[in-house]
């Protein structure tokens, strides 16, 4: 880019990269003392991530992401492990995504469905196989797709949420949290009372991606933190608003984990005598949730088909259309993604089954994070003349407060999330806990055995490749 970016720029791409009206509802299941994590947060995770991800960025910039600076730090079989994490959490990630949009367009026809377990299951399958199979077709129209969704799925219904939810604090309704001192700070007393925590931080997940901007930040090494100060603040600062709007309106005990925006939305507007707003705000939510979606469906399988290029994958996945859409991947996708998405007919309700995929999602998602803060560090020492247009300051000490922050804050979480949460009916702990393990068990596990079988003719190149 021959044009620098501007700090409040690079705070934009943050807050795009981010932001995201889904996670409110989980959050707000933390009443006011969700500031307390918010806070919390940021300093164990959103912070040490940008910093972190912005050093290994601009100093090992070449495609690859999460891959490269892994490999680099620890070698081929480990960096494997991290673009295959990056893979995996999304694989959990799309059928939440999914429930949000089927639980937010059931408020157009009728609430009851967003509790519906065979509603949502079907709406899952069906809307990521016609998502899927349309992205075969390539990705012309992605790119309007996903500012749609921001503009009007995210920014606009999340801005006239976070409105309705000031004017109801201020015109004196009765509130269904307690704004004060003492409930500011949260019931520490059992992991189970701080499962949410990891909700929190998945929230913030994503930043690595927007730090490859870093190195085109004029003067990274000064502008580039004011940027991350900038984005914090202003990510926070919406999520804290949005967050206490639902918790405010909704009481907690019946916070639709699936649909509590839009049913925040709905009972706001209901007391106000604009309930025809509901299904315009629906639509515009759903549509948000499904740009996204779209953006996500090809993303990581086009990431994890550069290691298939590389020969960590059997030549079968290296298969392209003439589109250039990795079909193999894409369909293979898909049918795990069904198979994931069968949780929900084994857990109590919705709301259960969509905690446990994020749980899910949160605890693989976090495995990638500590690998890459430990990359950061290890780095340091094993390529100190490399050149990186923004280095975390204070040196040695610097990087470890840094990254040592960010390896507490990912650790404690995946310690926490294997906790089964107070606040939500999840059926039998054995095998809720189960599940967690068992998925992170054969997702960790996979880079190695697919390693272990891999074949020299793996590495040569097909037809078309040559």
């Amino acid at each position: 880019m021959s044009k620098k970016l501007s700090v409040f720029t690079l705070a934009m791409i943050n807050v795009a990269a981010v932001s995201s009206v889904r996670n409110w509802p989980t959050i707000a299941e933390y009443g006011f003392s969700s500031l307390f994590f918010f806070a919390l947060a940021a300093v164990l995770f959103l912070i040490p991530v940008s910093m972190a991800a912005a050093e290994l960025s601009t100093g090992w910039p070449k495609s690859g992401g999460i891959f490269v600076w892994v490999k680099e730090a620890f070698g081929h079989r480990t960096g494997f492990l991290a673009v295959w994490l990056l893979w995996a959490e999304n694989l959990v990630y799309y059928p939440a995504l999914i429930s949000f949009i089927a639980g937010t367009i059931a408020y157009i026809f009728n609430p009851a469905l967003s509790n519906n377990t065979l509603y949502v299951l079907g709406f899952v399958v069906v809307l990521f196989w016609i998502t899927t199979l349309t992205n075969l077709f390539g990705m012309r129209t992605s790119g309007w797709i996903s500012s749609f969704g921001v503009i009007f799925g995210t920014i606009i219904p999340g801005s006239f949420i976070i409105i309705l939810g000031i004017l109801w604090f201020f015109m004196g309704n009765p509130l269904q949290i307690s704004l004060t001192w003492q409930s500011l700070i949260p019931n520490m007393s059992s992991p189970g009372e701080l499962v949410f925590f990891s909700g929190v931080l998945v929230s913030f997940c994503g930043l690595e991606m927007s730090a490859v901007h870093a190195s085109n930040v004029e003067n990274p090494q000064k502008n580039y933190p004011k940027a991350i100060l900038l984005s914090a603040i202003l990510i926070i600062g919406l999520y804290i608003f949005g967050v206490l709007a639902i918790a405010i309106v909704t009481p907690q005990h019946q916070i639709n984990l699936v649909a509590g925006t839009i049913q925040a939305f709905s009972l706001f507007v209901n007391a106000y005598g604009l309930g025809w707003l509901t299904p315009i705000i629906a639509v515009l939510l759903a549509c948000g949730a499904f740009g996204t979606l779209s953006t996500w469906v090809v993303g990581p399988s086009v990431g994890l088909l550069a290691a298939a290029q590389n020969g960590d994958l059997p030549p079968f996945f290296r298969k392209i259309n003439r589109h250039g859409m990795p079909v193999a991947l894409l369909i293979t996708q898909a049918i795990i993604v069904t198979l994931f998405s069968a949780v929900f007919l084994f857990m109590p309700n919705v709301s259960s089954a969509y905690w446990i995929l994020n749980a899910t999602l949160a605890q693989l998602y976090l495995i990638m994070y500590v690998l890459m803060f430990a990359a950061v560090i290890k780095l340091r020492y094993k390529q100190p003349h490399m050149k990186r247009a923004y280095q975390i300051p204070g040196g040695l000490f610097g990087v470890w407060t840094i990254a040592g922050l960010g390896l507490i804050g990912s650790i404690a979480t995946i310690f926490i999330g294997f906790f089964p949460p107070a606040q939500i009916a999840t059926g039998n702990s054995f095998l809720y806990v189960s599940f967690l393990i068992l998925s992170i068990f054969v997702v960790c596990i996979a880079p190695s055995v697919i390693l272990f079988f891999k074949k020299p003719e793996w590495e040569k190149p097909l037809s078309h490749e040559q």
